[in-house]
């Protein structure tokens, strides 16, 4: 039943019902007092003038209007305060069903009617926020296959030409030979990297990264990787430093795979950016008050004090020409940043124009009870061990 409906139906009950009981009410009063009138005086009350009658009926007229009023002041005052905010909820839920996030219902009407209000319109806004997340994602989403298409096609090409070349029997030496397979894996392995950035990049829309986490002795684990990067760097002519202040005992709870991406991924972005004849690479690592900070920096051109707070968002382009140049799918700093702060960790940067760019990443230091060895700790530095072992046995051979 309509609103409108149960009010015009109260609006009658609280008329009808009052006056056909008053009415009865009277009639059983006058009728008693005429019968005790007639029996005590012995007057014929029925029979009285025509006046009395007139009175008695004015009398319940006046009370049927006061009724009337009554009633009609009430049925407005209730229907106003739940019609006029329904009617704006529901032109707010066509508005929503039509795409438009931007109607703004005000709460008005009674409390409850309010409340109801005050709830939609917070539902409105969430809405209108969460089709906003979902434009821009799905930009992103057609701008990274964008980037992956146009990336992939250059190594595609030039893998393509070497292989026709070798068929052709362009690569009449051994030494020509040689070079189109290097070249032909180079490409490979710059498409596979490609590929690898974007299935970490369908993880992170779904939340599905798959964290190892284990307790890591800080020292030995960038030792490691400051191993790696220095043979890494040689092969593309970038000179390398390494300082690490950590104290040997020193431990984070961290997943060794995916810091590694962290760091592959910066000193990736370093390089792909220098500008300069003599290309440099610094990493340092210090203890700062609880947290371990990591500082990658490079003598590259630097970014604009503009783009600072940026350059850790998703497919942000401090200049979009020179990315184009440079290949990348634009989502690696965002990569670093995701898996960072999941760590519980921080990630800033630092850079002067010209000059050069720091990034830094900070974890904070594990600590415990000097009696509580956990497995997972004595796992983690027999896996160093393991792993240093094999390194040194490989320089042996």
């Amino acid at each position: 039943m309509k609103l409108k409906t149960q009010v015009f139906l109260s609006f009658f009950i609280i008329i009808l019902v009052p006056i056909l009981l008053s009415m009865v009410l009277l009639f059983g009063i006058v009728l008693f007092q005429a019968k005790r009138i007639s029996a005590q005086y012995g007057i014929d009350v029925m029979n009285l003038p025509g006046e009395m009658r007139v009175l008695a009926l004015d009398i319940v007229f006046c009370m049927v209007v006061i009724l009337i009023i009554t009633a009609v002041i009430l049925s407005l005052w209730v229907y106003s305060g739940v019609s006029t905010p329904l009617d704006h909820l529901t032109r707010a839920a066509r508005e929503i069903r039509d795409g438009n996030f931007e109607y703004e219902l005000k709460p008005e009407g009674v409390e409850e009617i309010r409340e109801l209000c005050e709830v939609f319109e917070e539902m409105r806004v969430q809405l209108k926020n969460a089709n906003e997340e979902k434009i821009e994602v799905d930009r992103q989403n057609r701008e990274l296959i964008s980037n992956i298409s146009h990336d992939l096609k250059t190594p595609i090409t030039a893998v393509k030409g070497y292989v026709e070349g070798i068929m052709d029997g362009v690569a009449d030496t051994p030494e020509k030979m040689d070079r189109y397979i290097r070249t032909i894996y180079t490409k490979a392995i710059e498409m596979d990297r490609l590929i690898n950035e974007l299935t970490f990049y369908s993880k992170i829309n779904t939340n599905r990264i798959p964290y190892n986490f284990s307790k890591v002795k800080v020292r030995g684990y960038f030792d490691d990787a400051a191993e790696d990067l220095e043979a890494e760097l040689a092969s593309k002519n970038v000179a390398f430093s390494y300082e690490n202040e950590i104290e040997p005992d020193v431990t984070v709870i961290a997943d060794v795979e995916q810091m590694r991406r962290v760091i592959s991924n910066i000193v990736g972005n370093s390089v792909k950016y220098m500008d300069k004849p003599e290309k440099k690479i610094a990493l340092r690592v210090k203890a700062v008050g609880g947290e371990v900070e990591a500082e990658i920096a490079d003598n590259g051109r630097g970014i604009a004090a503009k783009d600072l707070g940026n350059v850790f968002d998703r497919f942000y382009r401090t200049d979009a020409s020179r990315n184009s140049g440079k290949g990348g799918s634009g989502i690696g700093l965002s990569i670093v940043k995701k898996i960072v702060e999941d760590h519980g960790g921080r990630v800033w940067v630092t850079s002067r124009e010209g000059e050069g760019t720091e990034m830094h990443f900070a974890l904070r230091i594990y600590e415990e009870h000097p009696d509580a060895v956990s497995a997972a700790s004595e796992k983690a530095v027999s896996g160093n061990a393991k792993k240093k072992a094999g390194k040194k046995a490989r320089k042996s051979k």
